[in-house]
Order: C-alpha cells, then sequence, then structure tokens
C-alpha cells in the first residue's frame, strides 16, 4: 500500500521498499524471465536459448534477485546428471497479468512511442 506524501495533500507516494522491489521487476530482464517461467519452468540453457542477447552473469543475478523476493524457485532434480530448473512461485504467478497488460500495452504503444521519441529529438537538434 502506497503511504499519502508528508505534506497531506493525499497524494500517493511510493515508499522505498516499494521502489526496489519495483526496480528488481522492472529491471532489464526480469519481466522477460518472468515471462518465459509463466509459460513453463525452464532449465537455465533453456532460459538463455530464450531470450539470447541475456549475458549469463545478467541472467544468473536475475534469476538470484527474483528467487530473493519469492517470484521464482531453484529446483534441483535427483536425476543424472543432477539438473537445475527454475519455476514460477504461486506469489510470481500472481504478476502474469501484469506482465500480460504491460507487454501488450508496450506492443500496442510502441509506434506513438518512437513518433514522440523521433519529435523530440528533432527539436533538440
Amino acid at each position: 500500500m502506497r503511504d499519502t506524501d508528508q505534506a497531506g495533500t493525499g497524494h500517493p507516494q511510493i515508499t522505498a521498499p516499494q521502489r526496489e522491489l519495483l526496480d528488481q521487476l522492472l529491471d532489464k530482464w526480469s519481466l522477460q524471465v518472468l515471462e518465459e517461467l509463466c509459460g513453463r519452468p525452464s532449465r537455465f540453457n533453456e532460459l538463455r536459448r530464450a531470450i539470447p542477447v541475456v549475458t549469463q552473469k545478467s541472467l544468473t543475478a536475475t534469476l538470484r534477485r527474483l528467487e530473493r523476493n519469492g517470484m521464482v524457485e531453484r529446483v534441483v532434480t535427483s536425476t543424472r546428471p543432477i539438473a537445475v530448473e527454475y519455476r514460477i512461485t504461486p506469489l510470481g504467478t500472481t504478476l502474469q497479468e501484469l506482465i500480460d497488460a504491460l507487454l501488450g500495452w508496450t506492443a500496442a504503444n510502441l509506434p506513438d512511442v518512437e513518433r514522440a521519441r523521433e519529435r523530440y529529438d528533432a527539436d533538440q537538434d
């Protein structure tokens, strides 16, 4: 829940913990990883193939952050050889509708955003 500002205007303010969580969920790779894992559990290399532009280091850091925040779980299987699979948690699943909405919004509005950027950049020259 958002707090109201100290001036008493009733305008909501995002708290520091909320800002930190949003920064982590909306970072460069988290949405893509969550979108992939909402579809099905995946091993690390499957995620790398699904998101080919992410580096191994960035994917590892993203998975650890998502795991720490309770969105993803790391499951070690007792197969030979031992395998690690990443799965969306029930908490992470609650983000599916929001992720779909954000991705849908960007798909629908990207042409308008690109035109706005072009106008802005032209005015800056």
